[in-house]
């Protein structure tokens, strides 16, 4: 069937093309606004893809984050990963770490070196328990009046274990913030306000994951992989052609190159803690264990530091691990 052809078009629509126009936008779904992804937005988005599976990052238990803490200062993730659950399985709570000798706290931390965080770790857990029921607080200044816990461990567990909106500064951390950042050397406040002020709001658990992970894998010391950084495109030390000096090198919170540890007092102590594990010693054996055969002097001044920290004492004229 033959369709009748078009009439005119009524006069009335010619004379208001706008109106007609406007009925049919109206009839039309309203555009979408297209959301550019920030930086922080990749940020996240890449620790999302990339973050390490650690048991530590599982919980947001305090206590457990707490203890992953106290063991990853100055230790690295793979010392720590067989040692984190066996000591957890020994100690579950503070209440657990309060209640067992000091000795016992450092023997459980055998591998991990640097004892004194394990004598600190039981001295935070007597002040949980006696000053908070057990419970370990969420409060900033109460939690860096715990021994042992400093800036960097009390926004960690305030970041990791109750989610409040703190940013952690640890070496990785801190060499991103210089370098990517600011873009220059960073002092101990300005570093951290700096931190604090990049976490986006509700994402502090997320946020710092990423930060450590970024500093860990790809900012990293030597070497940095800025091809894979989220940051690249605004990282001002990029923007400068990577030009030395490194802002990483001096930045509050950047790690140091410590002493050489070979023949070193901190062998030293370390050998007589280690053999102290197994049981007392002779004040005898002191040099001997220690290293120091021909100083005995030497290595009776290293004892006489462990009972003065806490970590040793003399019981029947032997040098044991504390009661």
């Amino acid at each position: 069937m033959a369709m009748a052809a078009a009439g005119p078009v009524p006069s009335r629509a010619r004379r208001n093309p706008t109106k007609a126009r406007s009925v049919v936008s109206s009839l039309l779904p309203a555009p979408v606004p297209v959301r550019v992804p920030t930086l922080a937005d990749r940020l996240l988005q890449w620790g999302a893809e990339t973050r390490r599976d650690l048991p530590w990052r599982r919980t947001r238990d305090p206590w457990a984050v707490l203890v992953s803490e106290l063991m990853l200062q100055q230790t690295q993730v793979a010392r720590v990963l067989p040692r984190y659950r066996d000591f957890l399985d020994r100690f579950p709570t503070p209440q657990a770490c309060a209640d067992a000798a000091p000795g016992e706290v450092v023997r459980r931390w055998d591998g991990l070196g640097y004892n004194r965080r394990a004598l600190n770790l039981h001295r935070a857990a007597v002040v949980i328990v006696d000053e908070y029921g057990g419970r370990l607080p969420d409060d900033l200044e109460a939690l860096l009046a715990l021994p042992g816990v400093g800036p960097y461990t009390a926004r960690a567990v305030l970041a990791f274990a109750f989610e409040r909106d703190h940013g952690v500064v640890d070496t990785n951390a801190a060499r991103v913030l210089a370098r990517a950042v600011a873009g220059r050397r960073l002092g101990p406040r300005e570093a951290q306000a700096l931190a604090d002020a990049q976490v986006p709001a509700g994402a502090a658990w997320a946020w710092n994951q990423a930060m450590l992970d970024l500093g860990a894998t790809v900012c990293t010391k030597r070497s940095p992989r800025c091809e894979r950084c989220p940051l690249q495109p605004a990282c001002a030390w990029f923007s400068a052609g990577l030009a030395e000096p490194d802002p990483a090198v001096g930045s509050a919170g950047v790690s140091t190159p410590q002493a050489r540890f070979e023949g070193s007092d901190r062998q030293g102590r370390g050998r007589l803690v280690q053999a102290l594990r197994t049981g007392p010693l002779e004040r005898g054996r002191l040099a001997d264990v220690a290293g120091w055969p021909e100083d005995p002097d030497r290595a009776q001044r290293i004892a006489d530091t462990l009972v003065a920290e806490g970590l040793a004492e003399y019981v029947d004229g032997q040098l044991s691990l504390p009661h």
